[in-house]
């Protein structure tokens, strides 16, 4: 397959214009699409959430030259390049990079939408939205106290390294949630006057969740990688099928 082919599948899930929009709209700023190009027909991609050493080696060992990552592989600016780095070494060793990353998340079936169901929502009001997706979600789950859900995260996002913060008898009702960085004033606004029981995020500042419980909402506080990787894990079970190629998905346990 090309690897503009390949884009283009990605594209179908969640087009880069999506990440154009929202960063116009909300003064963001965002590095998504072809990263690297080793103009190669690519036979064979990995999905890591990451670009990283092992995402790479796995890569490696398959045998396949591409890698189709949710961070961006770059996303400032670059001012020297070291040959012991990622991004030289995926070009010394022939691997393709695309990095799908705002777009990815802001997407109508997103990876802040699949945080949402892994929780067990369903219908979202959303706090950013754009034409077509958004980013931030409250909405309502089938009863269930607190540290029975605390559990059945652990379970379903396959992490123990999850905090959980508030009263553990609490009956949760309504969550706001936000996958990867995403707590800040206008989040807590978002879930205080939603009415939510209990706030979902990743990358937490200590007075963040603070203020949480000073108003009474419990805090989940999961680890970046997986709140993200749940999400992007389902997108490539969605669209694996559609690749003429083998894919397959790499998980950094480590960051788990």
């Amino acid at each position: 397959m090309k690897l503009t082919d390949i884009l283009k599948i990605l594209e179908e899930v969640a087009p880069v214009a999506l990440s154009d929009e929202f960063c116009k709209k909300y003064g963001m700023y965002d590095n998504s699409g072809i990263i690297v190009d080793c103009k190669k027909d690519i036979n064979g991609a990995v999905f890591s959430l990451d670009l990283s050493k092992n995402a790479i080696r796995s890569a490696k060992e398959k045998g396949y030259n591409l890698i189709i990552t949710h961070h961006p592989a770059i996303y400032g600016g670059i001012s020297r390049i070291s040959a012991d780095g990622l991004i030289a070494e995926c070009l010394l060793s022939g691997i393709s990079v695309i990095s799908m990353h705002l777009n990815f998340d802001v997407a109508p079936r997103g990876i802040d939408y699949y945080l949402m169901c892994g929780l067990g929502g369903k219908n979202a009001r959303i706090l950013a939205d754009i034409s077509n997706g958004g980013y931030g979600r409250l909405y309502e789950i089938q009863p269930t106290v607190f540290n029975v859900l605390a559990e059945k995260v652990k379970i379903d996002f396959n992490t123990e390294r999850a905090l959980f913060y508030g009263n553990s008898n609490k009956q949760i009702r309504k969550i706001a949630s936000f996958c990867g960085a995403g707590c800040d004033n206008k989040a807590i606004a978002f879930a205080k006057s939603g009415g939510a029981d209990a706030f979902v995020s990743s990358d937490m500042k200590h007075h963040e969740i603070s203020a949480l419980l000073e108003m009474g909402i419990n805090v989940i506080h999961l680890t970046h990688y997986s709140a993200e990787n749940y999400g992007f894990n389902k997108i490539h079970t969605q669209i694996s099928t559609a690749f003429s190629i083998p894919t397959d998905y790499f998980t950094d346990k480590e960051l788990l």
